[in-house]
C-alpha cells in the first residue's frame, strides 16, 4: 500500500497535477455512470469537478486567491500573488457529447505569470497528463505545417493564415487540447481569436512555456493572467522558430482588414 498524501507538503506542480487527474478521473466515472443526456451530463461534469478542486484548493491552499470558471468570482484574489485558475471541464460540448478532445485545467498564476501547470486528457486512450515542471522532448516539425482551428467555430484569421502557410487545418474541440496537441505533435500552430477566458489557457500556456513553445497575445504581448477583466480573447501558441513569420503574417492581415 502506497503511503498516504501529505497535500500540505507537496510541491505547487504535484498538488496541480494530482487535482487534474483526479478530477479527470471523477469525470470519466460521471460520464460512465450512464445517468445523463450529452446536455445534462456537461452540466453535471462542470459542477462536479468543480466542488472538488475549489474545496480541495480551499482545503490545501487556504492562503491564495482562486478563480474557476464555474465559481462566483471573488474579487479579493486581486490582491494575492498567488492565484490558482482552474476550469474544471475545458470543452464541455466535447466531453457532454463522448468525445476525447476535452481538458481539465489547474494552473497557478504567481504575480500575474503562467508560473505552474498541470493540463489532465482524461478522454484520450489510458488518458494523458502533461506538467510544467515534466517538460517532454518535442517531436521534429513536419514538412507541412499543421494549424488547430476549432472544429465548431474556426477563427477566419486561422483559416486565411493556414491558407498563406499552406499548413493543414486540424479541427479540435478544447482550447487545453488544442495547446498540447502541440506538444504531442498533433500539430504545429494554435491561433486563437474568437474569444477566451483567463481560465481557458492559463494551465495550458504554463505547459507550453515550460516546453519551450512560444505563447502571447496575437499582437505578440504577453499573457497576463489574474486581472479584474478576466476575458483574455486571443493567444499563439507555436515553435519559437515560427513565432517571427506568424506575428508578422497576423499584423499583415490586420493592416488589410484595415
Amino acid at each position: 500500500m502506497s503511503a498516504p498524501l501529505d497535500p500540505k507538503t507537496m510541491s505547487d506542480a504535484d498538488l496541480a497535477s494530482h487535482l487534474a487527474e483526479v478530477a479527470g478521473r471523477i469525470l470519466v466515472n460521471v460520464r460512465e455512470s450512464g445517468l445523463f443526456s450529452a446536455k445534462a451530463l456537461g452540466k453535471a461534469g462542470d459542477q462536479t469537478a468543480n466542488q472538488f478542486l475549489c474545496h480541495a484548493l480551499r482545503e490545501v491552499r487556504p492562503q491564495d486567491g482562486l478563480l474557476s470558471e464555474e465559481e462566483k468570482d471573488n474579487p479579493d484574489r486581486l490582491a494575492m500573488s498567488r492565484v490558482w485558475i482552474v476550469d474544471p471541464v475545458d470543452g464541455t460540448r466535447e466531453y457532454g457529447e463522448e468525445r476525447a478532445d476535452w481538458a481539465v485545467h489547474v494552473g497557478l498564476a504567481i504575480d500575474g505569470q503562467p508560473a505552474i501547470g498541470a493540463v489532465a486528457l482524461p478522454g484520450l486512450d489510458g488518458g494523458t497528463l502533461l506538467r510544467s515542471d515534466e517538460p517532454r522532448a518535442l517531436p521534429p516539425a513536419p514538412d507541412k505545417l499543421r494549424m488547430v482551428i476549432s472544429r465548431t467555430r474556426p477563427a477566419r484569421e486561422a483559416v486565411a493564415i493556414a491558407e498563406r502557410l499552406g499548413a493543414e487545418l486540424v479541427p479540435m474541440g478544447s482550447a487545453g487540447a488544442k495547446a498540447m496537441a502541440v506538444i504531442l505533435g498533433q500539430a504545429d500552430i494554435y491561433l486563437h481569436s474568437g474569444g477566451q477566458y483567463e481560465w481557458d489557457s492559463m494551465a495550458p500556456v504554463a505547459v507550453a512555456l515550460a516546453h519551450g513553445l512560444h505563447c502571447s497575445r496575437i499582437d505578440g504581448s504577453p499573457l497576463v493572467y489574474n486581472q479584474s477583466d478576466v476575458y483574455l480573447p486571443d493567444l499563439l501558441i507555436c515553435r519559437k522558430e515560427q513565432a517571427s513569420q506568424m506575428l508578422a503574417l497576423i499584423a499583415e492581415l490586420a493592416q488589410a482588414d484595415g
